[in-house]
């Protein structure tokens, strides 16, 4: 019911409440009506009820995981699948300004299927110096994956994971890490998100990533997005 029913079903109280200055009845409309017209009458005075936020919370995290199109079993489908993840949340992190050092990859099976045993794990590691370069994250997530992976599964979904971002600005190099930041890194990377958001993803992409993608998820279903490609218009006849 809206709060103008509300008030239409107590009218004895209502008239009571607007021959009431408003500087007196927030708790009352609370208590006789509810907490939205509280905040109204609120609002009506001048207090700010809710606070606005100029600019976007900064993300703790950023995941990229999917459920395979059909089960994997080679080792090489999983690298490939672990090295798309890993380069859409790289690109992902651009988009968000940040650098990171945590990556993380999981892997599990189905825990639904029949005479099957569930095995599902993750691994982490720790760069030294915070990056946002997709080669960089690419290859530690294939590492954390060599820890994990065991033969003999079928494995379900498998997944990415970023954090402990660092803001663009404040990226500190490490004295003691082995690995250097690579040369013209950011502007690469500019080049490969300009030309992905401009020409369609996945129009450059890592080898790693592999070409047949058989692991990837089924789209047969997938809805159509008549407002951003104009292949899915529908065409009258």
């Amino acid at each position: 019911m809206s709060a103008g029913a509300s008030v239409r079903s107590s009218m004895p109280w209502a008239s009571k409440l607007l021959s009431n200055s408003l500087n007196k009845v927030p708790g009352s409309s609370r208590k006789h009506f509810n907490i939205v017209l509280e905040r109204t009458v609120r609002e009506l005075r001048g207090e700010p009820c809710l606070e606005l936020e100029e600019f976007a919370p900064v993300k703790q995290e950023i995941v990229c995981s999917r459920s395979f199109g059909e089960r994997v079993t080679d080792y090489e489908d999983m690298r490939q699948a672990i090295c798309s993840y890993a380069a859409r949340a790289a690109e992902k992190l651009r988009g968000e300004h940040q650098y990171c050092r945590f990556i993380s990859t999981f892997v599990k099976t189905s825990p639904f299927a029949l005479n099957e045993p569930y095995y599902g794990n993750s691994a982490a590691m720790k760069v030294l110096t915070p990056t946002q370069d997709s080669r960089d994250i690419i290859n530690t997530a294939v590492k954390c994956l060599d820890k994990i992976w065991r033969d003999g599964h079928r494995y379900q979904k498998a997944g990415v994971m970023l954090g402990d971002f660092f803001s663009q600005g404040v990226a500190q190099l490490n004295l003691f890490d082995d690995n250097a930041p690579r040369a013209d890194s950011a502007k690469l990377m500019e080049v490969l998100d300009h030309l992905n958001a401009k020409d369609g993803k996945g129009t450059l992409y890592f080898a790693g990533q592999g070409m047949s993608q058989q692991w990837a998820m089924k789209r047969e279903m997938l809805s159509p997005r008549y407002t951003t490609r104009f292949s899915d218009l529908p065409i009258v006849r």
